[in-house]
């Protein structure tokens, strides 16, 4: 994964915060950024996300964000006053990807989105990829179902059914479980090979 240096001029973010010098400091410096900024200290809304949430870790809630586990349906940046291990515990659960420490510094502010961001997108590519290979694996199967009967017609070992299965896949682009559905299904008798 290529990682770039987000441009953020555009974006819309939350502080869940309650109003302070820290939240102005915010606010000023992401308003630099060419970010929208709205305070609030109400729970996120997760029919209107913002694109970036900044959250007082220091006293948040669960319920301020519609989401948990680690799994942010956007970038979160937590601040953070305090070393009490179970307010950073909360915000690593709530799926921060960086920091700010409190009070706010306005050289601490970029980098943390920055951080934020890129975490947050190489989260989503970790989870697009586990979705990918757990479907592939529900498929894994066909493949063995197809290596059988390719096995059985053709009066070979399961070893070389398979490289045959796979050879006639990588020929024609296809996923091997793509194939194979072809072969069960009947649309395809693979006769390039043997």
């Amino acid at each position: 994964m290529t990682l770039k240096t987000p441009n953020f001029t555009g974006w819309r973010a939350v502080v869940l915060s309650e109003a302070d010098g820290n939240t102005d400091r915010l606010r000023r410096q992401l308003g630099l950024l060419g970010v929208s900024v709205a305070v609030q200290w109400t729970p996120l809304s997760a029919a209107d996300l913002p694109d970036l949430v900044l959250i007082d870790a220091d006293r948040g809630w669960d319920e301020l964000l519609p989401f948990s586990d680690a799994a942010p349906a956007c970038p979160v940046v937590a601040l953070l006053g305090s070393e009490a291990p179970g307010r950073i515990a909360w915000a690593l659960r709530h799926g921060a990807g960086a920091i700010i420490p409190k009070p706010v510094s306005a050289a601490t502010v970029y980098p943390a989105l920055v951080l934020a961001v890129s975490l947050h997108e190489e989260r989503l590519e970790a989870r697009r990829r586990i979705a990918h290979l757990e479907e592939r694996l529900k498929l894994r199967p066909l493949v063995f179902a197809a290596v059988k009967r390719l096995a059985a017609e053709r009066h070979i070992d399961e070893e070389r059914a398979y490289a045959i299965l796979r050879d006639c896949a990588m020929r024609r682009r296809l996923p091997i479980e793509q194939l194979a559905a072809f072969f069960l299904g009947g649309s395809e008798s693979l006769r390039e090979v043997g």
